[in-house]
């Protein structure tokens, strides 16, 4: 981000380098502002997204472990389970945005890895099937077949 001037964020415009940039068209969202900006300098026009910083928040591990909340890690497992899928990026992150304000919303520090996995199969249950097994084959930890199957009798029905 660039230096504030005039109590307005200036941001560096990526093809001149110029540390002059106006809003053109700002869009709000439940998680993200989005906003259209122009260099003062060459015209060139580009977009940012600015996300609200979510207040520090710990996953416990199944084993005890605890580790930061990472918005990333959480993409990357949806992303491997709709790899190949019909599930664009802006269905994985609004799914992420909704289980994070859930999430926050609870105001607790520290949030069982278990419920971020249920919610997280829950909602890949309403959006693709086959994303859906993959994630619960993970995070379930199947052991065999059987394991396997009774899950897909589950979803049948």
């Amino acid at each position: 981000m660039g230096p504030l001037r005039g109590g307005r964020l200036n941001l560096i415009c990526p093809t001149c380098r110029k540390n002059e940039t106006r809003v053109v068209d700002s869009r709000d969202d439940e998680s993200v502002v989005r906003r259209r900006r122009e260099c003062l300098g060459c015209k060139f026009r580009f977009t940012t997204y600015e996300r609200m910083e979510a207040p520090r928040q710990y996953v416990v591990k199944k084993d005890g472990r605890r580790e930061q909340y990472s918005r990333d890690k959480v993409l990357a497992g949806l992303r491997r389970a709709c790899e190949k899928r019909p599930v664009s990026e802006a269905q994985m992150d609004d799914i992420v945005a909704h289980i994070e304000r859930e999430l926050f919303a609870r105001g607790e520090n520290e949030v069982p890895s278990s419920m971020i996995g249920e919610k997280l199969m829950e909602a890949l249950k309403g959006v693709d099937k086959v994303a859906y097994i993959r994630f619960a084959s993970v995070y379930r930890s199947f052991d065999d077949i059987g394991s396997f199957q009774a899950e897909l009798a589950e979803l049948a029905k």
